[in-house]
């Protein structure tokens, strides 16, 4: 299962000639009932830090933990749009969002994590 890359194909360029890229994820805790939406430009790096409670916070205080959804973006303002977009829209939708891509709520860090070694 991969994340969704906006306006690409599923193709993707070598490492070393892969442009950054920023990402809209959304996470949650083991019961599913709270939700975190953020973007970042460095996704494993992003959602260790979440797994681990570093910075304290929202993610950590409600253990904020599991990776669920993410998208891809080549230019921020995009990601930061969608982000946007998604946190004034209600939960209900997120999770629509959520079961499009990962219907059995699956946790997602390892997966990512595997394609960026």
């Amino acid at each position: 299962m991969r994340g969704r890359v906006s306006g690409r194909s599923n193709l993707q360029a070598p490492r070393r000639m892969r442009q950054r890229q920023y990402y809209l994820y959304i996470m949650t805790t083991q019961n599913h009932t709270a939700l975190y939406t953020g973007v970042t430009n460095d996704l494993v790096r992003r959602v260790w830090e979440h797994r681990e409670a570093r910075g304290g916070g929202f993610t950590s205080r409600y253990q904020v933990n599991k990776l669920v959804y993410y998208e891809a973006y080549e230019d921020p303002e995009n990601a930061n749009q969608r982000e946007k977009q998604l946190k004034a829209g209600p939960r209900r939708k997120k999770i629509e969002l959520i079961e499009s891509m990962n219907p059995a709520w699956l946790d997602l860090y390892n997966e990512i994590a595997a394609e960026a070694e």
